[in-house]
């Protein structure tokens, strides 16, 4: 099955790049102002190199998520992370790339880290009776695997579009700049939050199913209890810092007194979004 859907990974994100290539173009048509059309075209452009890390990258870790392997996990994140950091202020800073080079410093952690889980479940005794390379099977019940892929791919795309399609009516309202700013910083707000979400989610998905296939559905409910008592206290952390250290979240995106004075009046609409982000996720399982 992984294989089969590493395959046509590779046939999927063949199809964004020229999408991303000509992102500004699309941009303008869709009356964004040009220059910031500009820069975000500019950005994808850099960003490409990354997309089929990220793709051949997602299968690996729901692989080895399957197998309750986690340390390598956590290290092929902290390691891509602390290089992407340094890698981000050396391109920026003191190269000609100036912004570009943050969507390069980001793709080029990506690999790092695909090569990390790569070369480790290559060569890691705990796969040798799990992983057995590519192989013409890959292309069996191909159809079958579409049917599943392609519905999981419209849930998840029609949720990420709703965001995005934020940005683009912040575009085209008076003040864009300011607009944009704003939504920016609580899509990115939403963004780093929905990354707990996320690790919560794929804990407990992997808990559930292993309980479930060992024929314990009291523990499957235990791991969905505890996850869901995880998600409140996360969300209340969450909202009183957001509520209490609105202005200096904000600073650290934007030096402007008007966005970081605006995004307070925000605040209390982002937590209410990111908690029903949080339960979402949750009831995913």
């Amino acid at each position: 099955m992984r294989t089969r859907i590493w395959r046509k990974d590779v046939q999927n994100d063949g199809n964004i790049p020229p999408v991303w290539w000509f992102s500004d173009h699309i941009l303008i048509l869709l009356k964004q102002e040009p220059e910031i059309a500009k820069l975000a075209g500019l950005y994808l452009k850099f960003l490409i190199p990354g997309l089929f890390a990220y793709g051949f990258l997602q299968n690996l870790l729901k692989f080895m998520q399957t197998q309750r392997v986690i340390l390598p996990l956590v290290l092929s994140s902290i390691v891509p992370l602390s290089i992407q950091v340094f890698l981000t202020y050396v391109l920026v800073q003191l190269t000609s790339l100036g912004f570009a080079g943050a969507p390069l410093a980001a793709s080029i952690s990506l690999w790092i880290s695909f090569f990390m889980l790569g070369f480790y479940v290559l060569y890691s005794e705990n796969f040798k009776n799990t992983w057995e390379g590519f192989s013409s099977e890959s292309f069996a019940y191909l159809y079958t695997t579409m049917k599943l892929a392609l519905t999981s791919a419209a849930m998840v795309c029609m949720e990420y579009w709703a965001f995005e399609l934020l940005v683009l009516l912040a575009g085209i309202m008076p003040n864009s700049e300011i607009t944009t700013s704003l939504i920016g910083i609580c899509l990115n707000t939403e963004a780093i939050a929905f990354m707990i979400a996320i690790g919560l989610n794929a804990s407990a998905s992997t808990r559930v199913s292993n309980e479930l296939g060992a024929g314990k559905p009291e523990r499957a409910k235990q791991a969905v209890a505890v996850t869901f008592m995880l998600c409140v206290l996360v969300i209340s952390a969450t909202a009183l810092c957001l509520i209490i250290g609105h202005n200096v979240w904000a600073g650290l995106f934007s030096d402007s007194s008007v966005v970081i004075s605006k995004f307070g009046s925000m605040a209390p609409f982002l937590v209410i979004s990111i908690m029903f982000d949080f339960f979402q996720g949750i009831f995913h399982i």
